[in-house]
């Protein structure tokens, strides 16, 4: 099951738990007023409050199992939108010492007076205007008879596609299956069955 999935899935039961929570907190102040209402309502209505304590403790408990199921998988989410950030900042990184070369590259061959594409001119002024126009002072000063002309040291970059972080880990498979999923009505079910 994949991460984006079983989140889903598990923020349903736990709203629904919750719901029922709710529902049940009611039904305990009701019974606590019904209680103190009558001289001897402690010991008529005991089985009624002993059922209700065990009820809401199975809830609170499955409710508690979906919660740090969920944790963990937010924690692996994370975990896996962080892994894919930090690749791409690696690659970013690299391609700009990669490019930080080729400007270097391209500032060389002007200092000895060769002949770069424009683009290539371009992208060296951009980087640094200082660093552009001692090249061509120096150029200009290199004594060569025939000037030697190069290629474009960026034609062969493609586009890169980044991946989205949230997406990657979205569609990550989950560490596990998960607790089994019990609907509400059924975990209280299984409580006044076995009073």
């Amino acid at each position: 099951m994949k991460i984006v999935e079983a989140r889903q899935l598990y923020s349903t039961q736990i709203k629904a738990y919750r719901e029922q929570q709710v529902a049940l907190s009611k039904q305990k102040q009701e019974l606590e007023e019904k209680m103190n209402s009558v001289s001897d309502g402690k010991s008529i209505y005991a089985n009624e409050a002993a059922v209700l304590e065990l009820t809401i403790k199975a809830v609170d408990e499955k409710q508690a199992e979906y919660k740090d199921y969920m944790s963990q998988l937010m924690e692996q989410w994370s975990a896996t939108a962080n892994m894919v950030s930090a690749k791409q900042q690696g690659e970013a990184m690299a391609d700009y010492v990669e490019d930080l070369g080729k400007l270097m590259e391209v500032a060389r061959r002007i200092m000895k007076g060769a002949i770069v594409p424009a683009a290539d001119e371009k992208k060296l002024m951009e980087y640094s205007m200082e660093l552009y126009q001692a090249a061509k002072n120096m150029g200009a000063l290199a004594k060569q008879k025939e000037k030697e002309e190069y290629d474009s040291l960026w034609e062969d970059e493609e586009k890169k596609e980044c991946e989205d972080p949230m997406e990657t880990a979205d569609n990550a498979e989950a560490f596990s299956s998960g607790p089994d999923i019990v609907e509400v009505a059924d975990t209280i079910a299984s409580v006044e069955v076995s009073e």
